[in-house]
């Protein structure tokens, strides 16, 4: 029996429906219990099991008043027929760049009462750890087109002009600073070269941290770390293209396997809206690269600053599956498919905004320009706590079901940033705030099961003007015998709940189900400094009936099913 045809007989003896409509709305704010810590899904926070609620029951945290029918019927199935599909972790990535404080005042604060004594914030380092993140790609992007290693490891660090950001980078964090992050967080570092260097910079790079002698692993011992790093991920430069950057990218890829052949390279393949790739690059330098990069914002905040509402965000909420479509094109027409993996090593529903600065050119900067001081101050809008709100949550619910449903060609994501500007964790001097998407990170890195179920949705539309997208989106994930699954359902209408009648093959879902919920009190709640918990995920048990399942509005629901 295959894994899905086990997951399917946990049903035995469920009864069909033909019809679901119902009658129960879900109204008014989720039940207030704190949600569980990760591994203690299904306990109350004084250790208690919580309530077992009916899903048409009036004391349901889900309906505390029937106002009206669903506005929406969908039906998700789930197709036993196929094997499940083993996905990789490292979907669930994150990125840091020496931008604004990602960084500094981000997860290396040195003095500060939270920090230890190398300089960690340690409420960063547990907030991180709570999404269980498995690789962190550094040290940028458009950064590290003008970063040099060296002048970031031993004892005298050497300042300089980033040209890139309008700023004095310190060079107090380094590759020392970031592997021993990564190493804290089990997470596994991933370096991105100055693209602009000398292969033989980049070469002398992954000796630095990976040969284990030579003069640069003497080097590196004389700086206090006699054992390599083992940096198992390199990428050759950060959204690059033409041809001299191809041929560089065969040439550095060759030199740094030289130096260590277990390493994987990438480089970069797609940025911006048009994830085509250039056909030179798989000619050129195909045999050489294990992954290749994509990146993508799709509110583009770089120059302008846009704040679009919850529905025009939801109207975006379908191009990563498009973009994943383009990505696999080009790699197949390259001759590529099956052999080298996606990496979408830079996402985000928003762009941070940076205005004045490229981020790709060069420039002398006067850093006492009144004009130059404001261009970087303008930055902080990014930090506008109301900026996100459950549309960057389910947005990034979307996107990592798309990654799920390419679970073949999808070998790595990296939210970008990780921290601050515009990443699920915010970062102050006195503490920290768990953005809305920080707990969509947490639920889908710490609820789903290990292998993607094939699945169909029948939904409405939900439109905006001439746009429109699926009202609701859903993966379905299993573990290796079958028996424990966990089914993700996000309903993007702002103002109705949906019914959502759910099939496992021939079978419908019947009986009490442990559930984890993030919806918040309006489509717009976000959380900040004053109220960190506004929006948070809720545990519950639910008796679901007949196969339906009730989604409130603007929600995430992660639906789960234990062994028995």
């Amino acid at each position: 029996m295959n894994i899905m045809k086990q997951m399917s007989a946990i049903f035995a003896g469920v009864v069909g429906v033909t019809g679901f409509m119902c009658s129960m709305a879900v109204a008014g704010a989720l039940a207030t219990t704190a949600a569980a810590p990760a591994g203690e899904a299904g306990h109350a926070e004084n250790g208690t099991a919580p309530k077992t609620y009916q899903q048409n029951s009036k004391e349901s945290p889900l309906a505390p008043t029937l106002l009206k029918a669903p506005a929406y019927n969908v039906t998700v199935e789930f197709d036993t027929r196929a094997p499940a599909k083993a996905y990789s972790r490292m979907i669930f990535g994150g990125f840091l760049e020496h931008f604004d404080n990602q960084i500094y005042g981000g997860v290396f604060e040195p003095g500060s009462t939270l920090s230890d004594k190398e300089g960690f914030r340690l409420d960063v380092i547990g907030a991180i750890g709570e999404l269980r993140v498995p690789v962190i790609r550094w040290p940028g992007g458009c950064f590290v087109d003008s970063y040099h290693w060296r002048k970031g490891v031993g004892k005298v660090r050497q300042p300089y002009d980033d040209d890139r950001w309008g700023v004095i980078e310190p060079n107090t964090f380094g590759t020392h600073e970031f592997v021993a992050l990564c190493r804290r967080l089990d997470a596994e570092p991933y370096i991105c070269q100055n693209g602009l260097a000398d292969i033989r910079e980049m070469a002398d790079w992954v000796a630095y941290c990976n040969a284990t002698s030579g003069s640069y692993a003497e080097m590196r011992r004389e700086n206090g770390h006699a054992e390599p790093f083992k940096v198992r991920y390199w990428s050759v430069g950060n959204e690059n293209s033409g041809k001299e950057y191809i041929e560089r990218v065969r040439d550095a890829a060759v030199a740094m396997k030289q130096v260590d052949p277990s390493i994987q390279v990438t480089c970069s393949g797609a940025h911006g809206p048009n994830a085509r790739m250039d056909p030179y690059l798989f000619q050129t330098a195909g045999k050489q690269l294990d992954l290749i990069s994509v990146h993508e914002y799709w509110v583009a905040n770089y120059r302008e600053f846009h704040t679009p509402d919850y529905l025009t965000c939801m109207m975006l909420a379908e191009k990563p599956e498009a973009h994943f479509a383009a990505a696999i094109k080009s790699l197949e027409e390259g001759g590529a498919r099956g052999r080298i993996g996606i990496a979408f090593d830079e996402w985000n529903l928003r762009s941070w905004h940076h205005p004045g600065f490229s981020g790709h050119q060069p420039r002398k900067v006067d850093y006492v320009d009144p004009e130059v001081i404001a261009l970087i101050k303008a930055r902080d809008k990014s930090l506008e706590p109301s900026l996100y709100t459950m549309a960057d949550a389910l947005f990034c619910a979307s996107f990592f079901n798309a990654c799920l449903r390419h679970a073949d060609d999808v070998a790595m994501a990296n939210i970008s940033p990780l921290v601050n500007t515009t990443g699920p964790l915010f970062v102050h001097p006195k503490g920290i705030v768990k953005r809305t998407h920080f707990h969509t990170m947490w639920m889908y890195a710490n609820l789903l099961e290990d292998r993607v179920a094939g699945a169909s949705v029948t939904a409405n539309r939900l439109t905006h003007g001439a746009k429109s997208v699926a009202v609701v989106d859903a993966v379905a994930t299993v573990d290796k015998s079958g028996k424990k699954w966990a089914i993700a359902l996000v309903n993007r209408c702002p103002s109705d709940p949906v019914d959502c009648f759910v099939k496992v093959g021939e079978k419908t879902l019947e009986g009490k189900f442990e559930a984890t919920v993030l919806a918040g009190d309006s489509p717009d709640a976000y959380n900040d400094i004053e109220h960190p918990d506004r929006v948070k995920p809720e545990e519950m048990m639910i008796l679901i009936k007949d196969g339906i399942v009730k989604l409130p509005p603007h929600s995430l629901m992660i639906v789960r099913r234990k062994a028995e």
